[in-house]
């Protein structure tokens, strides 16, 4: 099933049946792509494909399955296939083809609508805190409201403002961001609002701050928390009155503007102390996004895993695999760094053992203590955790109204991954069993109870 694995990456996704492909592609928010299943070739004509070469030259096609007889295309339809997808669908393969949609879409053509994966980074996760924050930033984007998101550092506080720019109206408009913890407070005010010529010493031309740059779109101040209770007066100022004038000038300026905050720190209590305004906060928070940290999210991690993997290889460094040890360590760690750190992980991991599978003994002290020397003989992991530690796909059907039967379920994906790791490893054993971060003698008791045999008898 492959519309879970699209909505996993961000995206909208709606099954249209001969009679409803018309009215889907007229919608207000075009679409990204049309994905067509070559698997059952249907009808051209009474799948209204002409249609679609008529009326949307411009939409890039995907075709779905293995299907090479493409015949039943129309001829003006073909010009605009850019891609295929075979089954199973690896995660990898899936997430260059979105990309490539999302730069047709950026280079001019019909489509808008959806985050794009690059957008997404920290955004990735299948877990309920996730799912809530992905569908409040369909749900906000398009008002004009004050947003502040809180949450720790390394959550994707900047990831999230940046998708909220993307789906409002002023997507078209500059995305300008500003940390205001890392500019002197006597220097945040020139920086925010500009100045005029000789406003202090060394002001030697006019300047352009912030507010004026992100005209027609949207400003991001970061860490907004740091900010000085001066300064905060004035910021409070422009959102009452929605004008400013530079340092040292006179002019009434227009502040055509949307304001995304953030701040890792905790604002109701520096109100509490004295530390930040009160109303300024009131002013901030019209919609507040609360980010969750890693921590609570840690069934995320294998996503999470794959993804900043599918980055590293785009910049041609190897995927890094983790062994059941060492991901379960990952999955006791604290993450006060949360994505960030996780990031930082992977990248180091990815530079010292390049295309080779990590286990505990590589990875720093503090994870390496998470495991003791009882543990790691022991350690088996489900397969939905492997599979998403190692990067191996894995296609989970939609559950419907009548469930699942969960043992059934994984054990067919264990399978699944068994079948691969052998067919990866080319029958032996061994290797399929490091693969899968296994003793080669508990892989052999697997294929035993499942049945799996290589090309030639158990060893």
């Amino acid at each position: 099933m492959l519309l879970p694995q699209l909505e996993f990456l961000g995206y909208e996704t709606t099954a249209a049946t001969p009679e409803t492909l018309e009215r889907a592609l007229s919608s207000e928010t075009a679409p990204l792509g049309l994905m067509i299943a070559t698997e059952f070739p249907p009808d051209a004509e009474n799948c209204n494909l002409d249609w679609v070469a008529e009326h949307h030259a411009g939409l890039p096609v995907v075709l779905y399955g293995g299907q090479d007889d493409l015949d039943w295309l129309p001829e003006g339809l073909q010009p605009q296939i850019i891609g295929r997808l075979e089954q199973p669908v690896r995660y990898q393969q899936l997430l260059e083809l979105t990309q490539t949609l999302e730069r047709i879409r950026a280079e001019g053509g019909l489509l808008r609508g959806r985050t794009s994966p690059e957008l997404c980074r920290s955004l990735v996760g299948s877990s309920t805190g996730v799912r809530a924050l992905r569908n409040m930033i369909v749900r906000i984007a398009p008002s004009e409201s004050t947003v502040l998101i809180l949450g720790e550092t390394g959550t994707g506080k900047e990831v999230v403002a940046r998708n909220i720019h993307h789906h409002s109206s002023r997507r078209d408009g500059p995305m300008v961001a500003v940390n205001c913890g890392a500019i002197p407070g006597e220097l945040l005010e020139s920086e925010l609002f500009g100045h005029e010529k000789g406003a202090f010493t060394g002001a030697l031309t006019r300047r352009k701050g912030r507010f004026e740059l992100a005209a027609g779109g949207t400003l991001f101040l970061d860490e907004i928390g740091d900010m000085p209770l001066e300064m905060q007066v004035k910021l409070l100022r422009v959102l009452q009155e929605r004008r400013f004038e530079r340092v040292g000038g006179t002019e009434s300026i227009a502040a055509d503007i949307r304001i995304v905050a953030a701040t890792h720190r905790n604002l109701e209590q520096m109100i509490e102390e004295g530390s930040f305004r009160e109303d300024l906060y009131y002013r901030l928070s019209v919609l507040p996004l609360e980010m969750p940290p890693l921590r609570e999210r840690l069934e995320d991690l294998p996503l999470l895993v794959a993804e900043l993997n599918a980055q590293q290889q785009q910049r041609g460094v190897s995927a890094v695999r983790f062994s059941a040890a060492a991901l379960q360590a990952l999955s006791r760690h604290q993450w006060p760094g949360n994505v960030r750190e996780l990031a930082n992980l992977v990248e180091r991991c990815a530079i010292l053992s390049p295309g080779q599978i990590v286990e505990l003994e590589d990875l720093p002290t503090k994870f390496r203590a998470l495991i003791s020397e009882g543990e790691r003989e022991s350690i088996e992991f489900s397969p939905n955790e492997i599979a998403g530690s190692m990067g191996f796909n894995v296609d989970l059907e939609a559950i419907d109204n009548k469930g699942l039967e969960l043992k059934t379920l994984l054990e067919e994906i264990e399978v699944k991954l068994i079948r691969q790791a052998l067919d990866d490893a080319r029958g032996v054993v061994a290797q399929a069993a490091k693969k899968l971060g296994l003793r080669r003698t508990t892989l052999v008791e697997k294929m035993r109870k499942f049945d799996i045999l290589r090309d030639e008898q158990l060893a």
